[in-house]
């Protein structure tokens, strides 16, 4: 098993960050790391994701979304061709602040066969496209705040 986890801390309401998340038709427009994202975000529903690590072009998932929870949590888990392969349970959580900020959690846990050797190779880029969603989202969520 292998993990990123990222954290950032937003100057907007969780319902702000949450409309941001919810919006996936904006996705293009700001989101540098899952680019496109098609479908309802219902729990149990399969979306389809676009994901750029930067170099290469966007790798297509189609992940089952394990928790949608309207302003606190989105997780879903994807898998690279077959479960059981190289599995990633992807989640983005809100945590509202006493100041009135969000603390905005971004992980990953690859599980798999495959996963200590694909975690290898993506690792680092993985981890510097969620520090750029992170930071995108921050940007975009205290704008429509301010």
């Amino acid at each position: 098993m292998k993990t990123i986890k990222t954290a950032i801390t937003i100057n907007a309401s969780a319902e702000t960050i949450w409309k941001i998340l919810a919006n996936t038709t904006d996705y293009p427009k700001w989101n540098p790391l899952v680019v496109t994202l098609n479908g309802e975000l219902k729990e149990g529903n399969n979306i389809e994701i676009h994901v750029s690590l930067g170099k290469d072009k966007p790798s297509v998932f189609k992940p089952k979304l394990l928790v949608v929870k309207k302003d606190a949590e989105l997780r879903w888990l994807g898998s690279l061709f077959v479960k059981g392969l190289f599995d990633g349970e992807h989640s983005f959580q809100l945590e509202p602040q006493a100041d009135g900020s969000v603390r905005f959690v971004h992980g990953e846990v690859f599980t798999g066969v495959l996963s200590s050797l694909i975690f290898g190779m993506i690792g680092k880029d993985t981890l510097a496209g969620f520090n750029a969603m992170n930071e995108a989202l921050k940007q975009r969520a205290e704008a429509m705040n301010g």
